[in-house]
């Protein structure tokens, strides 16, 4: 009989609700949930295939399932029990505290952790052991967004909510590939674009998106030069008299600073800082002032920089300049990046924050925590923002280092830096639930976590709408909740009396400071959140220590204090702030014009442009940026276990214009160097004019578990975040990683390798895994796996003489072509290699895997018979002729566009040059014949630019 959970996709910020299935403890389905306000019953591509990262046999090999540890660095890790596991970590960590001070340890924790497991972490490292360092990879994706609405409205708060979307006249998108990075939202604004015609839609980007397509203005300004867009639209908007002075005099401050400031961004200026048209800047400057309400909608492109705070302040300036805020359809809309970035915003995950919005500098604030928690104070000292806290750690001023839920060793800026962090540390815990990710190879001990469909909690999505996540399924092995882990930490380390001295004056503290103290928000402490006499953590569930979140919010700007777990169950997800006695979430903020400031004014912020921290120079000529991929999420630690899910795009590339590629004589596929200041990596080039000359884009998910090689050192180079920079915004402390300086060089690697086979379902994941420690035994080497119903892996390298046979062997071993049964050719002299292997019973045998080495021209011919599993038999001796040419039968698929239903590029092509009518009408018949962007919707965008390049078979 199959049950079903409501819960919430583990995946982007937009929080779509999911009905899990299940039969005997297995998870078998995933549907979205019709009654979530968030996506009414709509998932994406990643979101309707999860059920599938969760099944038997990727939790047999991809989970960690037991805790491990390492008693030597170079030593595989050994499975302890859980009890010896945290005495270990306990000892460790209370060893060094003593011996180097609380500051000597490191918490790295995530936006992809729930509420409550985010508050325990952060009430350990500021409440029990005493130091501030502790920050989140929320740093990388949404501390500019913090920062940019503190300076401006007052608080960290997005004032507008999901159907502002379907009210708006105007749409400003900016820095945002929202088709590929929050797909479901998309959905949305084709919906609403459709229902109102007339509404305008502006894009600003570096790159030509599928975001991009849909735009009435396209706005392709440089990298980096955003704030000099922003004020070149109010210097537009102040000398045509389009800004709303009655709503400047009324509701803001600072408007004349700013006012002086922008007086030099000329229209003239800022084209020629920005790339653009004179004629678009006044389009836009016009569409955003005038229109009856314009929306803003925006993300990494703006947050990950060393300008992100300016580059957020700004933009909420036009919103404030013209106010467009507080009405429907309007304000500065923030999107947020990870599933619960924004609820660690609100536990004071970052480094810099404290409970419930509240300043970590601001002396009332720790006061009014330190009496929640029942400590006597919280440390004042700032603490390592994540780029800080993993240079220290690379120093040896940090010796300690606990990472949970998230995979910096992929992820982080400067990965030399990164690495040498985690080879110096003492001590290093990972607590994950995949023991693929990258980062479990430095762990001294591996702290095994439930993840999707086995934790229970609760997460805000962007439109600070709190969701129930929900447990279908008992957790796999040994795993543990992440807030349980901490807690029994937190136990142990208290039993060692560590934060002793902060509990002995506890009690001296509270009466000393009584008269002090009662200017502060009150705190009525319930029995269930009053500090308890005998530990900081007395929680038995993922509730209780929600009730004391909640307690912290009380009078704050997110008070939750009307809210309960009851009510939620109740009433499904709601919207903050929803005080006692509230009877509903507040939908949009600031409609009474009133701002969380000392004087209830918002704030024009006058911050001036800065140029990019890594310019393009003569030496380092292209410009590179990263984004998303549109089937695959973050390091791909999940979404990397679905061969469907590398259909949209198989094997990493870096991007380059057309014309840059004709220049050099380049083509598809050749490889090239990528350096930067920083590191170098090599990859196949691809052709797309989504980039402008001169720019060079690679998508963000390529870490060392998917590409990899090593220098002529012999020194491992990781993926694409060994070019990126760390320079970061002072303001918000968030990295540049959306822009690094790079040139780009051919590289002559003339002996090339090709292995692809089907593998049994129950062995591909660990074949991958033997792959990769491969992969550095090469100059460049990939990964990745494909196949939808059967499962099957590539490995690609390149280096520039054939290796020893015993590695080939190891590559032959891996993909099973290692069996009797496997035809070879070898030609020692020339270097090459092959090794076929076919079905063994049956009429009409089919390819199962081959190797090529030496030279991998018939790629283009055996990888298509494999993958389309058509007859083999009928080739013979060409299946291992060196240079064979293509069968005429054989031909190459084209790439796949609709995952759900597997629908290739050329299928479409074909099925539109017999179709006539209208776009419209030939994207509706499209839909009706293949099926395509019926199911989730993320190819639609895809579709509709397919449909507008074709020619109809009659002109409508």
């Amino acid at each position: 009989m199959t049950e079903e959970t409501r819960s919430t996709c583990p995946y982007c910020g937009v929080g779509c609700g999911v009905i899990i299935e299940t039969e005997a403890n297995q998870i078998v389905g995933v549907k979205g949930d019709p009654d979530h306000p968030a996506n009414w019953g709509k998932l994406c591509s990643k979101g309707a295939t999860l059920h599938l990262t969760a099944s038997e046999n990727v939790t047999r090999q991809t989970r960690l399932l037991q805790p491990l540890r390492r008693f030597e660095r170079s030593e595989v890790p050994k499975p302890v029990t859980w009890e010896r596991a945290l005495d270990t970590a306990a000892d460790q960590f209370s060893q060094i505290i003593r011996e180097h001070g609380p500051d000597a340890v490191g918490f790295y924790i995530s936006g992809q952790l729930l509420t409550e497991d985010y508050y325990v972490f952060n009430k350990l490292a500021k409440g029990l052991i005493g130091t501030n360092n502790i920050d989140t990879n929320s740093r990388l994706c949404m501390s500019s967004a913090v920062a940019g609405y503190k300076a401006t409205l007052g608080a960290d708060a997005p004032p507008a909510c999901y159907d502002d979307i379907d009210q708006a006249h105007c749409l400003f998108i900016v820095g945002s590939n929202a088709a590929f990075a929050h797909p479901i939202l998309f959905r949305r604004i084709e919906d609403a674009r459709k229902n109102n015609p007339a509404m305008k839609v502006i894009v600003a980007d570096p790159r030509r998106t599928d975001t991009a397509s849909i735009a009435d203005l396209y706005l392709p300004l440089l990298p980096g030069s955003d704030v000099m867009l922003f004020h070149g639209l109010l210097h537009i908007m102040m000398w045509e008299g389009w800004i709303n002075a009655a709503y400047i005099d009324a509701h803001t401050d600072g408007f004349d600073a700013l006012k002086a400031m922008v007086r030099e961004c000329t229209p003239e200026k800022v084209s020629e800082v920005c790339g653009l048209s004179k004629d678009d800047l006044f389009t836009a400057a016009k569409w955003f002032a005038k229109s009856e309400a314009t929306l803003s909608l925006y993300c990494q492109g703006l947050n990950q920089s060393s300008s992100g705070t300016a580059k957020n302040a700004t933009l909420v300036n036009l919103h404030l300049a013209t106010g467009q805020i507080g009405k429907p359809g309007a304000g500065p809309f923030s999107l947020t990046g990870q599933p619960n970035a924004m609820g660690g915003r609100e536990v004071g995950g970052l480094s810099n924050l404290l409970s419930a919005h509240r300043d970590l500098a601001n002396t009332q604030h720790r006061a009014e925590v330190a009496k929640l928690w029942g400590v006597g104070d919280v440390p004042a000292k700032p603490g390592k923002s994540a780029v800080e806290m993993f240079q220290a750690a690379a120093d040896g001023e940090i010796k300690a280092l606990w990472i949970a839920c998230t995979n910096p060793a992929q992820s982080m800026p400067d990965q030399a830096t990164v690495r040498r962090a985690l080879q110096r540390a003492e001590f290093v815990v990972v607590q994950e639930a995949f023991a693929t990710a990258e980062t479990c190879q430095y762990a001294d001990l591996l702290l095994p976590a439930t993840t999707w469909g086995e934790k229970e909690g609760t997460v805000t999505n962007s439109e600070r709408r709190i969701s129930r996540v929900r447990a279908a399924v008992p957790a796999a092995g040994e795993a543990r909740q992440d807030w349980k882990i901490v807690v029994d930490f937190a136990h142990k380390l208290e039993a060692m009396g560590v934060g002793s001295e902060f509990r002995k004056t506890t009690s001296a503290a509270t009466n000393n400071n009584a008269d002090r103290n009662s200017a502060l928000t009150p705190i009525a402490l319930s029995p269930e959140t009053a500090p308890s006499t005998t530990t900081l953590f007395p929680y038995p569930s993922p509730e209780s220590i929600w009730t004391e979140h909640r307690e912290s919010t009380r009078g704050r700007d997110l008070d939750i204090t009307g809210l309960s777990y009851a009510k939620l169950e109740a009433q499904g997800p709601q919207q903050w702030p929803y005080p006692e006695g509230a009877t509903e979430g507040k939908t949009r903020l600031y409609e009474d014009g009133i701002f969380p400031t000392p004087n209830g004014r918002a704030r024009f912020a006058a911050l001036p442009f800065i140029p990019l921290a890594d310019p393009r120079e003569n030496r380092y000529p292209f410009s590179l940026t990263t984004g998303r991929l549109r089937d695959q999420w973050h390091g791909m630690t999940r979404t990397g276990t679905l061969g469907r899910l590398f259909g949209h795009v198989a094997e990493p590339t870096v991007q380059l214009h057309p014309a840059d590629m004709a220049e050099r004589g380049w083509q598809d596929g050749d490889l090239v160097h990528l350096t930067s200041k920083r590191g170098s990596i090599l990859v196949p080039t691809e052709s797309s004019d989504s980039v402008a000359k001169n720019q060079a884009f690679m998508a963000m998910h390529w870490g060392a578990e998917y590409l990899s090689g090593c220098s002529s050192t012999g020194e491992p180079l990781a993926g694409v975040n060994a070019l990126t920079t760390s320079a970061f915004c002072p303001t918000s402390k968030q990295p540049e990683l959306k822009h690094a300086a790079i040139k780009v060089l051919k590289a002559e690697l003339p002996w090339t390798l090709l292995g692809v086979a089907w593998l049994p379902e129950g062995q591909a994941l660990s074949a991958r895994r033997g792959l990769q420690a491969l992969m550095k035994r090469f100059p460049f080497a990939a990964c990745v796996p494909f196949g939808r119903e059967r499962t099957g892996l590539l490995f690609r390298a390149a280096a520039h003489d054939a290796p020893n046979a015993a590695l080939i062997a190891e590559i032959e071993a891996l993909l099973l072509l290692n069996s009797a049964e496997t035809l070879r050719y070898a030609d020692r002299r020339l270097q090459q290699h092959r090794a076929v292997r076919l079905s063994s019973t049956g009429e009409g045998r089919k390819l199962e895997g081959f190797l090529l080495a030496g030279d991998t021209s018939a790629e283009v011919w055996l990888k298509a018979l494999l993958q389309d599993e058509l007859p083999a038999d009928a080739y013979g001796r060409l299946l291992l002729m060196p240079g064979a040419k293509a069968p005429v039968a054989v031909k190459a698929k084209s790439k796949q566009v609709c995952t759900c239903f597997n629908v290739s590029e050329e299928a479409i092509q074909a099925q539109l040059t017999t179709s006539d009518g209208s776009d419209e009408q030939r994207m509706s018949r499209l839909q009706r014949d293949l099926k395509c962007g019926t199911k989730c919707g993320s190819c639609i965008p895809e579709l509709r630019r397919l449909v507008k390049q074709s020619v109809p078979l009659i002109p409508a």
